[in-house]
């Protein structure tokens, strides 16, 4: 079997454990001054791309490549890949005022980075924490025209053949497709490693290359107008009934009867 190349987009995002707050303008979450880190959903793809390698015969994966679109300070987010265990990384830079790119945007330059790497698997995140779409991955499937499986919660890849199985909501569904192949990875999917000192001083030693959005063909015009950001409401505070004909009462008393 020839050597395969894997491509894995990560995404720099809000950090997972830190609470969003809108903005004074009410435009958009606030993002000033706040921690960022690689997108948790792309952090366990890139540990898939990882156990993937280490699970099958030597020099069967000969690449695995780390792409980021998104301003300067994502070229963190790549040297957090490369220390889980990415080869190298490649950076599109997108101005950080720019307002976030949409999905269709995001796939059809990741579509030029696939014509140009020649990969063949890509693993991403099903979603990213910050917007939410859960869209890319399919959309960059259809554009390259190339099988999918959404949400995977494990992964099997023996030969060309990749099985996997995903979560549904009347139990598990297994798919199989041949490569090429796009996976879009669901939280059950694996546990990240944590980056050793050792391995985040390789990163440093390992290659980023540097492009601009101008280098694709793909306009930088949003189709969508965000009219307003708002906090959810307050959730209002439980309460306790003695009895099941005390919980009715308080029901027809909300208007829920």
């Amino acid at each position: 079997m020839a050597s395969l190349r894997i491509l894995v987009p990560v995404k720099r995002a809000i950090d997972y454990a830190v609470r969003p707050r809108v903005n004074k303008a009410q435009t958009a979450v606030e993002v000033a001054g706040v921690r960022h880190s690689m997108n948790p959903f792309d952090e366990i793809s890139v540990e898939e791309a990882v156990r993937l390698r280490e699970g099958t015969p030597a020099k069967t994966i000969e690449d695995i490549v780390a792409v980021s679109i998104g301003p300067a300070k994502a070229t963190e987010t790549l040297r957090t890949a490369m220390a889980i265990g990415c080869d190298r990384g490649l950076h599109v830079e997108v101005p950080e005022a720019a307002e976030m790119l949409e999905p269709l945007q995001v796939a059809k330059i990741l579509k030029e980075v696939v014509d140009r790497e020649k990969p063949d698997l890509i693993i991403m995140g099903k979603q990213s924490i910050d917007d939410d779409f859960s869209q890319t991955g399919q959309i960059l499937a259809g554009l390259l025209g190339w099988g999918q499986a959404y949400g995977a919660s494990e992964v099997k890849l023996e030969g060309d053949t990749v099985t996997v199985r995903r979560e549904v909501d009347g139990g598990t569904d297994v798919v199989k497709g041949k490569l090429p192949l796009v996976i879009t990875s669901d939280l059950r999917l694996n546990i990240p490693r944590f980056a050793t000192l050792p391995n985040i001083m390789k990163a440093k030693k390992k290659k980023i290359e540097k492009m601009k959005l101008e280098d694709f063909q793909v306009r930088a015009e949003n189709r969508l107008k965000t009219l307003k950001v708002t906090e959810p409401p307050v959730r209002q505070g439980g309460g306790t009934v003695e009895n099941v004909d005390g919980l009715i009462s308080r029901l027809k008393e909300l208007g829920a009867l």
